[in-house]
């Protein structure tokens, strides 16, 4: 029951949290601008972007610049995310097995498959809603960043080497490195997985292009904001979940088990020998 009363509060946060910002206005931004949302966070967005911009000479870099700075500060709540999703990824084997071995659907056996899965995650140490709080706490930060460039006039009609930040990329230059950013992005995610199904697999292919066909009709600024962050999404995850190193030491975890369990066995099989003897 506790399960899923969490599930049912994480669920409701982040409807709650979408709800909130599907309702926030798309009207530029300004100094007249009134609230907490759009005055105390995306306008100061927009002012910390086109300061950026004057230092390091170009909108376009503000742009750049400023979506780092964000992101190295909401790395630790992707590292804890990150961490939280692996140790439940590694689980899954065991659970699909309790699910297996606790198939029926009466209560009785239900109550015994949900005892088995608390105390599975409990002696792994991991709370399988850990990774929604961080999810939900980044998420308007990343959204208010998007508001920022898409609602500030300047940022949008500014110039950045070919790009008219405002207009669409005339080469289609931005909209193919934001779509092949993240399918790297969500390959090396997925790559790492020690099971993999077919919805994953498909989204891995499917939001490269949804991406691709979004950003080849929405201003060249807002598609500069999509390469860079998954750019930046490349990197940390071969930072922090790169997956040829898990995949790596997954398969010396399973050499060295099978190796102790070949022991075991040969020790067996010795003392049943001295045994007839």
């Amino acid at each position: 029951m506790k399960k899923h009363i969490k599930k049912y509060l994480s669920l409701a946060g982040v409807l709650s949290l979408g709800l909130f910002l599907a309702a926030c206005s798309n009207k530029p931004i300004n100094s007249h601008s009134t609230g907490l949302w759009d005055h105390t966070i995306v306008y100061n967005f927009s002012r910390a972007i086109i300061w950026l911009s004057h230092t390091f000479g170009g909108y376009g870099m503000g742009i750049i610049i400023f979506t780092i700075i964000i992101r190295i500060i909401i790395l630790p709540l992707m590292v804890y995310q990150t961490r939280s999703m692996r140790k439940t990824q590694e689980l899954q084997p065991k659970l699909k097995a309790l699910q297996k071995k606790y198939s029926s659907r009466d209560m009785e056996t239900v109550q015994k498959l949900q005892a088995e899965q608390k105390k599975l995650y409990s002696e792994a140490g991991v709370n399988p809603w850990a990774s929604m709080l961080p999810m939900i706490v980044q998420l308007p930060i990343i959204y208010a960043l998007y508001a920022a460039i898409w609602r500030t006039d300047v940022l949008r009609h500014g110039s950045f080497l070919w790009l008219e930040l405002g207009q669409r990329d005339p080469y289609y230059i931005l909209p193919l490195l934001a779509a092949i950013f993240t399918f790297f992005s969500s390959w090396l995610a997925m790559a790492s997985q020690p099971e993999k199904n077919a919805m994953t697999t498909s989204m891995t292919y499917i939001m490269p292009v949804f991406i691709f066909f979004m950003a080849m009709n929405i201003s060249s600024a807002i598609s500069l904001y999509w390469a860079v962050t998954n750019l930046f999404q490349v990197g940390q995850t071969l930072l922090i979940q790169n997956p040829f190193k898990i995949n790596r030491e997954r398969r010396e975890k399973e050499a060295a088990e099978k190796a102790r369990q070949k022991k075991i066995d040969k020790a067996k099989r010795k003392a049943v020998k001295s045994k007839r003897k």
